[in-house]
């Protein structure tokens, strides 16, 4: 039985590697991901340039608002960018109407004017050729704002000791209180709003790919006559965890794959260098890898890092059991797309319990849900990082996977049995208690 179940595996494994399509789609997915990375270097290549500073114009009929304003300007772009400014001042002493011309005939350029209102309060017009995307208008906006309150305060014949006082940083102190909080909250709620989308993603992603992928291949062998040639040699026990174990060998690859991928563009990204968006790709990831390290909440995942990837690895042969049996029920893909429906909502009630896992502290409902077969995989790592779970209803967690699996093994075989041979959808539910009622 072991010869013929490692030879039906390979021969499935190979089958669904050993294809174009697989290929074709790791080296599209390879050149995505580095492309993302690196999509400012791509950029420049086709004549874009991020570190190119884009002229602006300031008119400044004011009492010198145009110094204020270039200082309030580079201090919002470190702030919000964090990168020196991305504009080429120039006070432009021609007049308003040559400015406009220059702007015209230069879609780059953007003119600020600077003027007062009846009521002497500063009053900017901005012009420019076409439109201004929403973060450069926010930054110009912002800046204009802290020009206008640094000048009112100047006028205000307030001390320049005063001023400086009046706008330096407030201090601000955190304590506490209670000690059963952990210092580290606030890591965990950055790496659930960073990482962690970034992670439950392809779980989720990988799990409907299994899932389609053995009720496609059951079907295949259903619909060509070909599953009664290989059931005449082998027990249908065999031929079903050949599936399970194909389907996710092949699983585990692709996320292997996928894994590589990633790090081969974040460190492309590192050697390359190039312009810095919002930051740089390489810094925020790098910043984000720091914080995790360097906090409690890093050290409790490296230690629970094999009891989840045992969860997650239980989880997906619960769902290769499911749709191995529902797609021996099937006669055709058709009906197995109609089947494997309650899979996905189960799928996504994880997804989104995950997602939402912080507006559920302290709540008793959401810690129940982590103990759900098929929903703890993508929840419980979830609640862990927040804190909301520990160790045991990790254990509690995986003990009811296994329950589960081992359910499906042995009543699921059953019907497997009856179901891979069956090419009626009459009576079939019928058919398929009996099989349940029958003895292994």
């Amino acid at each position: 039985m072991t010869s013929k179940l490692w030879y039906l595996t390979s021969v499935s494994l190979k089958r669904k590697i050993k294809t174009k399509w697989f290929v074709i789609a790791n080296v599209l997915l390879a050149l995505l991901l580095i492309g993302l990375f690196n999509i400012d270097t791509v950029i420049q290549l086709f004549g874009g340039d991020f570190n190119e500073k884009k002229p602006m114009y300031l008119v400044d009929e004011t009492n010198g608002v145009s110094e204020f304003f270039i200082e309030a300007l580079n201090q919002t772009e470190y702030n919000i960018r964090g990168t020196e400014s991305s504009y080429e001042v120039t006070n432009y002493t021609k007049g308003l109407e040559e400015a406009k011309k220059e702007a015209l005939e230069n879609s780059k350029i953007l003119v600020l004017h600077f003027t007062y209102d009846e009521n002497h309060l500063l009053k900017t017009t901005i012009l420019s050729k076409g439109t201004i995307d929403t973060l450069p208008y926010q930054i110009l906006s912002s800046s204009i704002q802290t020009t206008k309150v640094n000048l009112a305060l100047k006028e205000s014949s307030i001390d320049i000791e005063e001023l400086n006082r009046i706008e330096s940083p407030a201090t601000i102190e955190r304590v506490i209180l209670d000690d059963n909080t952990k210092g580290d909250e606030e890591s965990a709620q950055m790496i659930m709003s960073t990482i962690f989308p970034f992670v439950i993603m392809p779980i989720f992603m990988l799990t409907m790919f299994l899932v389609q992928m053995i009720g496609a291949e059951v079907n295949d062998e259903k619909s060509t006559r070909g599953m009664e040639i290989i059931i005449s040699n082998v027990s249908p026990k065999t031929h079903f965890f050949s599936k399970i174990l194909s389907g996710n060998l092949f699983v585990f690859i692709q996320a292997g794959l996928l894994f590589l991928y990633t790090s081969i563009a974040y460190f492309t990204k590192t050697l390359i260098g190039g312009s810095k968006i919002v930051g740089g790709v390489e810094e925020a990831v790098g910043d984000m890898v720091h914080q995790i390290l360097n906090s409690g909440v890093g050290e409790q995942l490296i230690i629970l890092l094999p009891l989840i990837i045992l969860l997650i690895i239980l989880t997906f042969v619960g769902y290769s059991l499911l749709a191995g049996i529902l797609a021996s029920m099937t006669t055709n893909t058709e009906d197995f797309q109609q089947l494997q429906s309650p899979i996905m909502m189960i799928s996504l009630l994880g997804y989104f319990l995950a997602m939402m896992a912080g507006m559920f502290q302290g709540s008793i409902f959401i810690k129940i849900c982590s103990y759900l077969p098929f929903v703890s995989a993508i929840l419980s790592p979830s609640l862990l990082v927040l804190g909301h779970i520990g160790i045991l209803d990790i254990c509690i967690s995986i003990i009811l996977m296994m329950l589960i699996n081992g359910i499906l093994i042995r009543y699921g075989l059953r019907i497997y049995k009856v179901g891979i041979l069956n090419y009626s959808s009459k009576n079939l539910w019928k058919k398929m208690f009996q099989a349940l009622k029958e003895k292994s």
